[in-house]
């Protein structure tokens, strides 16, 4: 499935305030999931098969690393949890890194919200506006974007530019 996401991810200290945010916005609550998230060495964005209770998914995307709403172009493709396909990607592409974390996920209309704790990187917000059907104008998903980045009052100081792979290979490389 190929779709188009505008999002932002943002350092958190208060995810008890953002839950209760969302519950107030009549947020519908997916549940907690453990995701293991490896990453692939690719020529050009990045993919990575996740591994979770709740979703699996071989996720290719690309996008821009910049602060604030930006587009990310997705193709995800449905997975088992108990595939051979990790084996068949470490093998032939060779393993990046690793992204542990657990992760809470909530939906208002076609937005998605996550709070995650990564491990190794401490608590973080995401949240995606996205077109799946190819039938929302991008200025629509980005007002959706704006619009709960102020609702949910992350300031910009605290938006995240790169992914979280990007983030642990900072910090192995510092």
């Amino acid at each position: 499935m190929n779709h188009t996401n505008i999002e932002i991810k943002a350092r958190i200290d208060n995810p008890d305030q953002i839950r209760e945010i969302l519950k107030s916005h009549k947020a519908d609550f997916k549940g907690t999931d453990h995701q293991i998230d490896t990453y692939f060495k690719v020529s050009t964005g990045r993919l990575k098969l996740r591994e979770g209770n709740i979703e699996n998914s071989l996720i290719y995307y690309q996008r821009s690393d910049q602060a604030g709403p930006k587009q990310s172009d997705v193709i995800l493709y449905k997975t088992d949890l108990n595939s051979p396909l990790k084996q068949v990607l470490t093998q032939s592409l060779g393993e990046l890194v690793v992204v542990d974390k657990k992760r809470e996920i909530y939906f208002i209309d076609n937005v998605k919200f996550h709070i995650d704790q990564v491990d190794g990187l401490g608590s973080f917000m995401e949240i995606e506006a996205i077109d799946d059907k190819g039938d929302i104008d991008k200025d629509v998903l980005l007002e959706q974007c704006r619009y709960y980045i102020q609702i949910l009052g992350i300031p910009e100081k605290d938006l995240v530019t790169n992914s979280y792979s990007d983030l642990i290979l900072e910090g192995a490389n510092a």
